[in-house]
């Protein structure tokens, strides 16, 4: 491991000459790959930094204990050679964690699809307010939400929305959402106040660019149609909404959101590279058999990964047997304790599996 640090130490100290080159700065493209390379080893380099410091203190202070004959000093001594430790401790687990293969997508942005699953409108309703959810958190972070899809029920609900959350590491924070998500609660309409059980599913996808998926676009059928719902005047009156059918795997987007039917276009291209870009992650998480066992259940769909019990103010995160008693904070973006949670576990499977090898 601490060969490897060397090494990124030296490639950081050249990363920083080269940027310091005024040469440098007029080639773009060099200059922005060097940034992101220096923004990504700055981390590392900074807790090695830190290591070097505190195996110096450890070190200093065990020469001086030797050579040391006041019993007080001594003590002294003890206590700053215990503290170097215990920082010479923390700091590996942190360089190990550090250390872990980045996943390529996490600083991309994502597009979230949210479909009501059981449970009818109580499911559509629970579908609109994890839509909320996720926009509140993505405002907590300083994230651009941006529709491009939905289809709502008559009472409120959403059984049917898809949006693009746009922001750095959005995609390392929201991978793991992916999954069911099941409300137990009395519905609005149960009059024999009964408690229901309903369930959306939730697939998020990191945003595909055009080099991530070759798309032909003669597998691509577009059909053009009137916009229906609210959106001002011109959208019952332009035929704006498209419907994209993508021919060799039968996937169907339909987009209204925008009144430009170059726009709706656009949206629609961006979820379809998108899906098929997810297709082929899964197909590689599917062929990895020993990796994906390391994982915290980011991408299977058909996984019960959440429940929200209303009755009891309880969330419970079923994958890492976590459970909250604050869930009205949590529907309102406060998702921070359960993601972090999620990432802390991932990564600790990631480390033992490393381990095992």
């Amino acid at each position: 491991m601490f060969d490897r640090l060397d090494d990124i130490l030296v490639r950081f100290e050249e990363i920083m000459e080269e940027l310091n080159n005024p040469y440098v700065v007029e080639d773009q493209t060099k200059f922005r790959r060097l940034m992101k390379e220096q923004t990504d080893l700055a981390p590392i380099v900074e807790a090695y930094k830190d290591y070097k410091g505190a195996r110096q203190d450890a070190e200093d202070s065990l020469a001086m204990l030797e050579d040391e004959n006041d019993e007080e000093m001594r003590e002294m001594l003890k206590e700053e050679l215990a503290s170097a430790k215990k920082k010479i401790e923390e700091l590996e687990k942190e360089l190990k964690i550090l250390l872990l293969p980045k996943d390529p997508n996490d600083d991309k942005n994502v597009i979230v699809e949210i479909r009501a699953g059981a449970g009818g409108d109580e499911a559509a309703l629970f579908s609109a307010e994890l839509y909320r959810m996720y926009s509140r958190f993505a405002e907590r972070n300083r994230w651009k939400v941006e529709m491009i899809s939905v289809n709502e029920s008559g009472i409120g609900g959403m059984k049917e929305v898809i949006f693009m959350i746009s922001g750095h590491g959005a995609y390392s924070k929201l991978k793991y959402e992916s999954g069911v998500h099941r409300v137990q609660r009395v519905p609005a309409t149960e009059s024999g106040g009964r408690i229901h059980t309903s369930t959306s599913t939730v697939a998020i996808m990191p945003e595909a660019e055009e080099v991530d998926v070759q798309l032909d676009m003669n597998d691509c059928k577009f059909d053009v149609f009137r916009a229906s719902g609210n959106g001002g005047q011109c959208v019952n009156t332009t035929d704006s909404a498209v419907r994209l059918t993508h021919i060799p795997t039968g996937i169907v987007i339909s987009c209204q959101d925008e009144k430009s039917q170059l726009k709706n276009k656009d949206k629609a291209l961006k979820v379809l590279r998108s899906r098929l870009y997810d297709l082929e992650l899964a197909k590689k998480q599917n062929a990895e058999a020993e990796e994906r066992r390391s994982q915290i259940g980011t991408g299977d769909r058909s996984e019960k990964i959440r429940t929200y019990n209303f009755p009891q103010g309880r969330v419970t995160e079923h994958r890492i047997k976590l459970t909250l008693y604050k869930i009205d904070s949590v529907m309102d973006g406060d998702l921070y304790e359960i993601i972090d949670s999620l990432i802390a576990a991932d990564q600790a499977a990631k480390l033992s599996s490393l381990q095992e090898i």
